[in-house]
């Protein structure tokens, strides 16, 4: 069955008319000898300011930027996504937001950013789960959370993380501190949070190196600045993790960024007040599994090897497939024909959801 039927596309075709300006010829002088003699002068013209040039690009949006950022790690956090723990702080600004589930129906975030200093207070945080350790270490990233699972802990002490937890570890009351409002209406775990600035005052007193490792590189590619995605029409794209949570993008002509909404209201940056709006919506079809035993019915979902997906962007949906060759590499994502996709130049939203999760294009 091809993705069009399991995922429901509605297709919708916008006329829009264009107005043609022509342009004559250069205008012949017309200006008149004033009472002295001499032309009358022409009015200065205010052009536009030229648009900066930058000389580095941000490695996980495309964007420019003036300072070379390439090779610092990013920053990872886990990220509550409770409806009582709403609303969260700083993810407006994530560069890469993945999202997942965690159990029980509920879904988590990692916010991954390359660049954290201007972001505000970021949370609140929660535990870890195994394969949002494994996205974390495929970005080489500097890994922040509060508590977690048997297998995340597994993973972190396995697989080397550079991690910060902030319920088995030293970090309390320094990295990491408890909000006192969201401790008194959301409860205790509810209410950890950090921020942009105090991470960045921290990582270089901690005994962890904050440049990639020899060798790294992410293998993101994105469009030049003037193209468009092409794809069929996706105005608004939902994505049913479960009965207690539904993601929606709607597509914005103005901004050309898709609105994120979830729990049937816009999804809301607690630090701006702010809607969350991504350039790029990525849906990644895997295997979704409960853990043999786990009584607190945690789930396994894969993060390595290849699968299926969508990709929106400028209000079009395209089929992809995605890889990731183990838990220490990054995630790769192709066209079709097994080009590599070329994302818009923007932040990214990334949606992990199992084989027959309902995904409706519209």
């Amino acid at each position: 069955m091809d993705w069009k039927t399991r995922w429901t596309v509605s297709m919708a075709a916008v006329l829009t008319a264009g107005l043609l300006c022509a342009c004559g010829g250069k205008p012949s002088d017309t200006s008149q000898p004033d009472s002295s003699g001499s032309a009358s002068l022409e009015q200065p013209v205010d052009l536009p300011d030229p648009e900066p040039v930058y000389p580095y690009t941000n490695p996980l949006t495309g964007e420019g930027c003036m300072e070379d950022i390439s090779q610092n790690r990013p920053i990872a956090i886990m990220i509550n996504n409770l409806k009582q723990a709403l609303p969260q702080l700083g993810v407006s600004q994530a560069d890469i937001i993945y999202e997942a589930l965690a159990e029980g129906g509920i879904t988590r975030m990692l916010a991954v950013y390359q660049s954290v200093e201007d972001v505000g207070e970021i949370g609140s945080v929660r535990s870890a789960r195994e394969y949002y350790v494994s996205l974390a270490l495929g970005h080489d990233a500097l890994f922040l959370h509060a508590g977690g699972s048997p297998g995340a802990y597994t993973a972190i002490d396995n697989w080397g993380v550079a991690a910060f937890d902030c319920v088995n570890g030293p970090y309390e009351g320094t990295l990491f501190w408890r909000d006192k409002d969201r401790r008194a209406s959301m409860g205790l775990e509810h209410s950890v949070v950090t921020s942009g600035e105090v991470i960045s005052q921290r990582m270089p007193t901690y005994s962890y190196r904050l440049t990639h490792k020899d060798g790294f590189s992410l293998p993101l590619v994105f469009m030049d600045k003037d193209e468009t995605a092409q794809g069929d029409p996706a105005q608004t794209v939902e994505v049913v993790f479960s009965t207690y949570k539904t993601g929606v993008f709607t597509y914005d002509e103005e901004t050309g960024l898709y609105q994120v909404e979830e729990y049937g209201a816009p999804y809301v940056d607690g630090n701006t007040d702010q809607q969350v709006s991504v350039k790029n919506v990525l849906v990644l079809r895997t295997d979704v599994s409960s853990v043999a035993g786990d009584s607190a019915g945690r789930l396994d979902i894969r993060t390595t090897g290849t699968g299926s997906g969508l990709f929106c962007c400028d209000g079009t949906v395209q089929e992809i497939t995605w890889s990731k060759e183990s838990n220490s590499a990054p995630m790769s994502y192709f066209t079709q024909d097994g080009q590599p996709l070329e994302l818009g130049v923007g932040q990214t939203y990334v949606n992990l959801v199992g084989r027959s999760s309902s995904v409706t294009i519209s």
